[in-house]
């Protein structure tokens, strides 16, 4: 491993510096190619408008119609919190305009992703007069097929890349689709579902409809907690998006659920950060899709009792506890796998895994080898038993490209496929895993660049001891960072005077550098440190016994 520094134009260094930009934040900046303080300037005023979005203005009218017709409405929501947070977002904008709404949350279990045929016979029972996909059905082509023979119209709202056909819906919104000029091609699922409602509560504006016209503002929390944990890349719309969000709560003007999820970890909402939704917020409310219902994650986003949102989202934290255990497990099978399998191996399967856990046991494996990995757990479809893979990759492998690749080489070997560039979820007959693994190793091969191999941690170089301060910790905390936009890390030479176990999985150190000390963690890792490195760390906050004082979290060393 090799830590490198970013590279940034001194020109924009110098351009942020003269507008008044602290001169740490100048440098991070320019190094994330920010020439200008107006690119960092969010206000809600400068969100892009709807009106490019393809479709949306039919998306506002079918839904106006079937407001004003009481149309009975159901949201089919996906199972990350990106789905749950979206579900939320429709549910509550819907009713402030007066619809007749409730959702539908398929079990990943019984009926996998997205608008399935067996979810639409399910969705029929409740009788509903049009479905609203959220977070997906841009590949749900026999499902739509399902709901037009049942005589249910669709409006898919989604951003996940759209296969070779769309389906035959009413409606479909989605920037991702052919012919859409939506600059933000980055938009979460959320996102798209929160731009449908602007546009329609402009159409209902327009029919004279309100008597008070809602807040859509109130609802940005629930956006920036969507956005952040389904890690798209932060373009500047974005990190409006999630600005917006973190000021009301900063402002104390959160939803209850999104609050209490937050408490629940011992978070203060006053002081969320991105990193607070990414981490702590983001991987609660997933907990409930991965072992049980994502149902009780998104009662959690939709109440107004603030006591009902604290018994939820305290559920939400035994789940994601029980989770967290789960994935110690899988993680310590899935390194013995490793010593078995060879060099270049990027698949693994085991009998005994969950399948709601395999995706995060992926993002681990990956983040250890360096290269994109897809993790199966056996599941069933009616009387046949499948494995459902979930992959995530690095930068360099557009893994759902991949997986296109693979499909046209090997017809038939992937019964269905979606997702992205950093992560993506598919279905394959067990029987067939061998194979799979074989095609998916040489695609990959194939597809991802010599320099990409190459593992590299990007720096924000070294940081001055003047710098090294609780306000400037406290500053960078307050900023947004995310996917494309990431957190600072720092490097500089220590030399290590202590470092000692503590949780059995964590270091605590103390380093020194120019004869000043530090208090320092590394988290997650029980390899010892030599006496002298040159170590990447972020600069946090670290609160004991209501002192707060600043910690270095040390991501890697040479």
């Amino acid at each position: 491993m090799k830590i490198v520094e970013r590279p940034y134009q001194e020109a924009d260094r110098r351009a942020l510096l003269e507008a008044g930009v602290h001169p740490v934040l100048a440098r991070i900046y320019a190094a994330r190619r920010i020439r200008s303080p107006l690119e960092l300037s969010y206000d809600s005023s400068g969100l892009l408008r709807p009106d490019s979005l393809r479709d949306v203005h039919r998306a506002a009218v079918l839904l106006a119609d079937a407001i004003e017709q009481k149309k009975r409405l159901l949201i089919v929501a996906d199972y990350d919190a990106d789905g749950a947070t979206a579900c939320a977002v429709g549910m509550r904008a819907l009713r402030m305009f007066g619809a007749t709404v409730d959702f539908l949350v398929p079990d990943r279990f019984k009926l996998g992703y997205g608008l399935s045929p067996e979810l639409v016979e399910l969705a029929a029972q409740r009788k509903p007069e049009l479905l609203i996909t959220v977070d997906n059905g841009i590949a749900s082509v026999e499902g739509v097929a399902r709901a037009n023979a049942l005589g249910i119209a669709t409006l898919i709202t989604d951003h996940h890349l759209p296969g070779p056909q769309l389906p035959a819906a009413a409606c479909i919104v989605n920037p991702n689709q052919p012919g859409c000029e939506f600059p933000s091609k980055a938009l979460a699922g959320v996102g798209v579902m929160f731009y449908v409602m602007l546009a329609l509560r402009a159409e209902l504006r327009s029919r004279k409809h309100f008597v008070v016209e809602p807040n859509l503002g109130a609802l940005t929390d629930l956006i920036a907690l969507g956005t952040i944990a389904d890690v798209v890349p932060l373009d500047a719309n974005n990190r409006n998006l999630v600005a917006q969000g973190l000021k009301r709560l900063r402002a104390g003007r959160g939803q209850p659920g999104t609050v209490a999820l937050l408490r629940a970890a011992g978070r203060r909402p006053e002081e969320a950060s991105s990193f607070d939704l990414g981490f702590v917020a983001g991987p609660r409310l997933n907990a409930a899709g991965r072992l049980a219902d994502m149902t009780v994650g998104i009662e959690c986003l939709i109440t107004d009792d603030e006591a009902r949102a604290a018994n939820l989202a305290q559920q939400l934290d035994r789940l994601n506890a029980d989770r967290r255990s789960i994935e110690a497990q899988m993680l310590q099978q899935a390194m013995e796998l490793l010593k078995a399998v060879p060099a270049g191996n990027g698949t693994f399967f085991n009998p005994d895994w969950h399948q709601g856990v395999v995706g995060i046991l992926a993002s681990r494996l990956k983040d250890r080898m360096h290269r994109p990995v897809i993790c199966f757990a056996r599941a069933e479809e009616g009387a046949r038993r499948v494995l459902r893979g979930s992959g995530r990759s690095i930068a360099g492998l557009h893994l759902r490209d991949c997986l296109d690749l693979v499909c046209k080489r090997a017809p038939g070997l992937v019964a269905r496929f979606g997702g992205h560039a950093m992560a993506a979820g598919l279905t394959i007959a067990e029987e067939d895993y061998a194979r799979f693994a074989q095609a998916f190793d040489a695609a990959v091969d194939e597809l991802l660049p010599a320099e990409a191999r190459l593992r590299t941690v990007e720096t924000d170089g070294a940081l001055d001891h003047a710098h090294c301060t609780l306000q400037v910790a406290r500053m960078l905390d307050g900023e947004i960072w995310g996917q494309g936009f990431p957190q600072p890390v720092f490097c500089d030479n220590f030399v290590v005077e202590s470092q000692r176990l503590v949780g059995e999985r964590h270091l605590k150190l103390r380093l020194v550098k120019d004869g000043r000390r530090y208090e320092a963690m590394r988290f997650g890792a029980l390899e010892p440190l030599p006496e002298q490195v040159r170590a990447a760390y972020r600069l946090g906050v670290n609160e004991f016994n209501g002192l707060k004082n600043i910690q270095l979290t040390v991501e890697h060393f040479e």
